[in-house]
């Protein structure tokens, strides 16, 4: 069962590169008392994430910013080196956007929102969507229904802000 506004996010840990190397982060933690917009992406360095989706959430920043999101973050099933180093070539991190890995697609899974892609060598993915969680649960949901990023872009986040 896919996840749906109104509904709980599930607890599950995610990773990030901090100083000392892989730190955990638990999505319960991160979204706790706060608004944080949350979007994920089929893989670090792959063309329409590269190009589209990341790049446009680093142009939403400050509208999202100003729309009182705390926090955004990106996901993928990626280890967390990749996603740091994505974030530096994306200029992510630079704006702001927090990279959180979902190596082993726990919370991609429990989300409802993995997919598998043989062709192009992908297995255990996520599905491209932007969210906007308050206190842990949904109040904004956007899956991607084609192969852009239109719906589960930056801008239409604000939009729907």
């Amino acid at each position: 069962m896919t996840i749906s506004t109104g509904e709980t996010l599930p607890d599950a840990t995610l990773q990030k590169i901090g100083a000392d190397g892989p730190e955990a982060v638990s999505v319960k933690d991160l979204t706790k008392g706060r608004k944080v917009v949350i979007f994920a992406v089929p893989g670090a360095f792959t063309p329409t994430c590269h190009s589209a989706h990341v790049p446009s959430f680093v142009r939403s920043m400050d509208a999202l910013k100003q729309k009182g999101v705390d926090e955004v973050v990106c996901i993928s099933v990626n280890d967390a080196f990749v996603m740091k180093s994505w974030g530096e070539a994306t200029g992510a991190t630079e704006a702001g956007i927090t990279m959180l890995a979902d190596g082993m697609g726990e919370f991609t899974e429990k989300l409802g929102l993995s997919f598998d892609a043989p062709p192009v060598g992908l297995k255990g993915r996520s599905k491209r969507y932007a969210m906007m969680v308050e206190d842990g649960v949904v109040k904004v949901f956007h899956p991607e229904t084609g192969s852009g990023c239109e719906i589960s872009g930056g801008e239409a986040m604000v939009e729907a802000l």
